[in-house]
């Protein structure tokens, strides 16, 4: 089998240089010193009480879940947004046009080989998860859809971040897009559900009907709620409430109560593939936007 040339050529050249030691040496620095302090105060806790509080090495799970991926959502975005543009930047995507490569293999090796930057990123912070083992209450069934939650968001992070370096020239412009656009799609949609959950309650006294447990109940954000299966913050804060024991419903149970459904529930899995088709579609476009802007376009 034939290996995408753009991709070999980009993993050659990230090889040589310090950028991937360097990411994967402050990515799991990061993560392992809020582990080791994590740690440090558990044990300074049971010297001085000498009550041994085992949720707290469950925050430590959290605590390390929570800062990769936030990290991840925000390492992505950076080395997407500037692979199609740079290329043009540099005057080298008509080079790349005029030979065999067509726009697919260019996209794809671009991503590809950001993708498989995070992906040993991801893989070589497993040994920091592990701690939590020592302790127990998390199953590696848990680690699992941790890991397939990261894998999924980096890939929407990513493709929404070469989609935009194919739409813009400039690599800051693309940049720039490309956080705008992930801002928007994480906070647009959790302040879209709180606007109209506010709203379905101010209906229900405005319609005379007490704001008990009946209304309370009723009130909801009505079908806002299936914005959030965009977000990739929603899907990760499901995933992690279901592994610490709070119930899979918690993030959703923000903006009222519901009966249930299929998507309701089997969120995870309904999220995972409606952003994995969003970021193909992010793909496509990228694909389109390389051949059309590619050959006479890049001034």
């Amino acid at each position: 089998m034939k290996m995408n040339p753009v991709y070999k050529r980009e993993m050659m050249v990230s090889s040589r240089s310090m950028r991937i030691p360097l990411t994967i040496t402050v990515f799991n620095s990061i993560l392992a010193v809020v582990a080791l302090l994590n740690m440090y105060s558990n044990v300074v806790q049971v010297q001085l009480t000498a009550d041994v509080q085992y949720g707290s090495f469950l925050d430590l799970y959290k605590f390390v879940a929570t800062i990769e991926f936030v990290m991840l959502m925000f390492i992505m975005p950076a080395i997407t947004s500037g692979t199609i543009s740079g290329e043009r930047e540099r005057q080298t995507l008509d080079l790349m046009l005029t030979t065999g490569l067509n726009s697919w293999e260019i996209v794809a090796g671009k991503l590809g080989a950001a993708f498989a930057t995070m992906f040993l990123v991801v893989v070589s912070s497993f040994p920091v998860f592990a701690l939590v083992f020592v302790y127990g209450g998390i199953t590696g069934k848990d680690v699992a859809l941790m890991f397939a939650c990261f894998v999924v968001s980096a890939f929407f992070a990513g493709s929404l971040g070469i989609c935009c370096s194919s739409l813009f020239k400039r690599s800051t412009v693309a940049t720039v897009a490309a956080y705008g656009t992930l801002a928007l799609t994480v906070a647009g949609t959790f302040a879209v559900n709180s606007f109209a959950y506010s709203m379905a309650r101010m209906n229900w006294n405005q319609s005379g009907y007490t704001m008990g447990m009946i209304g309370e109940q009723a009130a909801n954000s009505g079908g806002f709620l299936y914005t959030l299966l965009l977000n990739p913050a929603a899907t990760f804060l499901m995933i992690l409430q279901g592994n610490a024991g709070a119930g899979s419903g918690g993030v959703l149970d923000m903006y009222g109560s519901r009966s249930g459904g299929l998507v309701l529930d089997h969120w995870v899995v309904f999220s995972f593939g409606v952003q994995i088709v969003l970021a193909v579609c992010f793909v496509v476009i990228a694909i389109k936007m390389v051949r059309r802007k590619g050959i006479g376009r890049n001034a």
